[in-house]
């Protein structure tokens, strides 16, 4: 069983705009730097605890910004 969510980069930038937000504001808000950010959303697979992270960061629920 893989136990991996597959992260949308295009839902991510789209609430990244309306919260107006960089990746080094999410990843100040997310608890990470922004280079270790930039390989979260780029890695696109992410455990669920990791989606529920960046979701909260971002102020939204998982399933909006996962495939």
């Amino acid at each position: 069983m893989n136990n991996k969510m597959r992260l949308s980069r295009e839902k991510i930038d789209i609430y990244l705009a309306n919260n107006l937000m960089n990746v080094e504001r999410l990843a100040a808000a997310y608890g990470c730097s922004r280079a270790r950010m930039n390989v979260i959303l780029n890695s696109r697979e992410v455990t669920p605890m990791c989606a529920g992270r960046l979701a909260k960061a971002l102020h939204t629920d998982v399933t909006k910004i996962i495939e």
